[in-house]
C-alpha cells in the first residue's frame, strides 16, 4: 500500500528497479542482452519432454545425457565430452500402497493414503506387511519407543520447523527421518517405516528421496506419505490403535554405466586454470525434475551460450558440468574429482536450488575472494541477485575441495522450492520463464567475473585457507 501511494504521488517510478542507480555498465548491458535473448525455458522444456524421468541407471537418464551433449554443442562449447562412472540402479516398480487394515464397515472403499517408496528401499513381500502403527515426532520420541516398536510400522511425523528463517534449514532439520529413519527403527525391531513427506506444503503429493541402510542392521521397507495423509493417519492414531498394510515392489538392480556431460569454452591462458558451472542432470522418476535439477543444468548451458554469443573469451577456461547421480549416490561428483588435476579448478559453482529468481551467491571463502565477489555483486543488484554470503557449495562440487577448488552455490529464492521437490509437482509448468532466465544471466555474470579475476585473489584466498587449516 505504501509503495502504491508513492507511485500515485509521482514520487517513484512504477518499476521498483528504477529507483536503483541507472549508471550504464558493461555488466548491466550484458544482463539486458541476456534477458532479451532468452532461451533457458526452451531448453528446460526440451529436457523435461525428452527425459522427464532421469533416475540413475534408467533409460531416461541415458536420453538426458545425449540431450545434454547436443545442447552444449548447440550452445557453442569448444569441446564436449563425457566423464564416465558407474551408477546405482534402483527401480520403483509399479506398486506403492498403504491401506487401513482396521477399517469399519462404514469405510468403503478401503481407506488408502498417497505414498511413494523411498529411493533405495527394499520391497515388501508380495502380500504386503500388516502391522500396528506407532507415531513419533522427533528423535526424543523415537528413543522412548522401546518395546512398542517391536513388530510395528514406525510412522515418522516431524514437520518442518516454521520458526527457521531458512526453508533449507527447516528441511535439514526434518530430512533425517527419510535418510536414516529405517535404520533407527529397525534397531528397535520395527518391520517398516512410513515417513511424512519432507515438505512444508500440505497436500496429497508424496515426496520421494533417498534413504539409507546400515551394515549389520536389518533392512526394512520405507515409504513417504503425503502431508495430508500424515495428518489423517495421526488423527486416527489419536482415536486408538491403527493397523495398516504396506505394499511395495521396488528393487535394486546391478550398477550401470553413466557419465557426467562436460562442455568448455577454452580460456586464453592455459595456466590460469578453470572456473566450473554445474547442475545435475539426473532426477527422481516422479514429475519431470524441472526445478531439481533441470533448472540448474539449463542455467549452466544457457550461461555458456550467452557468453559465447557475446564474443567473450575468458582468461580461464569456463567448464560446464552436467553431473550424473546426485540424487542417490553422488558418483558423478566423485568421478569429476578423480578426473581433475590438483589445483586446476579455481572455483566450482553449482546451481541446485530450483528455477526461481536468483538472489546471489554462497561461496566457501572468507577473505579476499569473498570480498571481490561482494564488490562485483553490486553490479547484479538491478536484478536483485548480488547478495554474497559465506557458505558451502552443493553436493556435486563438494569433492572438488579435495583438489583445491573454492566451491559455491547459486542462491535462489527458495520459499516454495520444497513444495515441488521430489514430487509430481516438479514439472516445467511450475517454472517461470523469466525467473529461470534471470538465474541463467546471473550465473553467466558470476562465471565471467570469476574467469577474469586476478590470480592474486585466488592465491591469497588459498593462503588464508591453508593458514586456518594449520591452526
Amino acid at each position: 500500500m505504501i509503495w502504491n501511494a508513492l507511485i500515485l504521488c509521482g514520487l517513484v517510478a512504477h518499476d521498483p528497479v528504477a529507483v536503483l542507480p541507472q549508471t550504464p555498465s558493461p555488466v548491466r548491458s550484458f544482463l539486458e542482452r541476456g534477458l532479451g535473448d532468452a532461451q533457458a525455458y526452451t531448453l528446460l522444456r526440451e529436457l523435461c519432454t525428452t527425459a522427464p524421468h532421469r533416475l540413475s541407471g534408467s533409460a531416461g537418464l541415458d536420453r538426458a545425457l545425449a540431450w545434454g551433449e547436443a545442447a552444449l554443442q548447440r550452445a557453442g562449447a569448444d569441446k564436449v565430452y563425457r566423464v564416465p562412472t558407474m551408477v546405482p540402479h534402483w527401480d520403483r516398480g509399479t506398486t506403492a500402497r498403504l491401506t487401513l487394515a482396521t477399517a469399519t464397515a462404514t469405510e468403503a472403499p478401503p481407506v488408502t493414503w498417497p505414498i511413494l517408496a523411498l529411493g533405495g528401499s527394499i520391497a515388501t513381500p508380495k502380500e504386503g506387511i500388516e502391522a500396528p502403527v506407532v507415531r513419533v515426532v522427533g528423535r526424543k520420541q523415537l528413543a522412548e519407543l522401546g518395546a512398542r516398536a517391536q513388530g510395528a510400522i514406525v510412522f515418522y511425523d516431524e514437520p518442518f520447523d516454521p520458526s527457521k528463517l531458512s526453508v533449507g534449514e527447516a528441511y535439514g532439520g526434518a530430512v533425517w527421518q527419510r535418510g536414516s529413519g529405517a535404520i533407527e527403527a529397525a534397531k528397535l525391531g520395527a518391520v517398516a517405516v512410513v515417513v511424512r513427506s519432507v515438505t512444508a506444503a500440505l497436500d496429497d503429493h508424496p515426496h520421494t528421496g533417498a534413504m539409507r541402510y546400515e551394515e549389520g542392521v536389518p533392512k526394512i521397507p520405507a515409504a513417504a506419505i503425503s502431508t495430508k495423509g500424515a495428518a489423517d493417519l495421526a488423527r486416527r492414531l489419536e482415536q486408538g490403535v491403527v493397523r495398516v498394510r504396506l505394499q511395495l515392489d521396488c528393487q535394486t538392480l546391478p550398477d550401470k554405466p553413466s557419465a557426467n556431460i562436460v562442455g568448455e569454452l577454452t580460456g586464453t591462458d592455459p595456466s590460469a586454470g578453470v572456473v566450473l558451472l554445474s547442475g545435475h542432470i539426473d532426477a527422481w522418476d516422479i514429475g519431470q525434475g524441472a526445478h531439481d535439477d533441470a533448472a540448474g543444468c539449463v542455467h549452466a548451458i544457457e550461461a555458456l551460450r550467452l557468453l559465447k554469443k557475446d564474443g567473450w573469451r575468458g582468461k580461464r577456461t569456463l567448464r560446464v558440468v552436467l553431473y550424473t547421480n546426485e540424487e542417490n549416490g553422488v558418483r558423478g561428483g566423485l568421478a569429476q574429482r578423480d578426473a581433475t588435476p590438483q589445483g586446476e579448478v579455481r572455483l566450482a559453482l553449482e546451481s541446485d536450488s530450483g528455477g526461481f529468481a536468483p538472489v546471489g551467491l554462497s561461496v566457501d571463502a572468507a577473505g579476499p575472494l569473498k570480498e571481490a565477489f561482494e564488490v562485483f555483486g553490486r553490479e547484479l543488484q538491478p536484478i536483485f541477485a548480488g547478495t554474497v554470503v559465506q557458505g558451502g557449495g552443493g553436493v556435486d562440487v563438494g569433492p572438488l575441495k579435495e583438489r583445491g577448488a573454492v566451491v559455491g552455490l547459486l542462491l535462489i529464492s527458495g520459499a516454495r522450492y520444497f513444495d515441488h521437490h521430489h514430487c509430481a509437482l516438479d514439472v516445467a509448468d511450475n517454472v517461470h520463464p523469466r525467473e529461470l532466465q534471470l538465474g541463467a544471466v546471473a550465473y553467466a555474470a558470476w562465471g565471467r567475473f570469476a574467469c577474469d579475476l586476478d590470480e592474486a585473489v585466488y592465491v591469497a584466498e588459498a593462503r588464508l585457507k591453508a593458514g586456518s587449516a594449520a591452526k
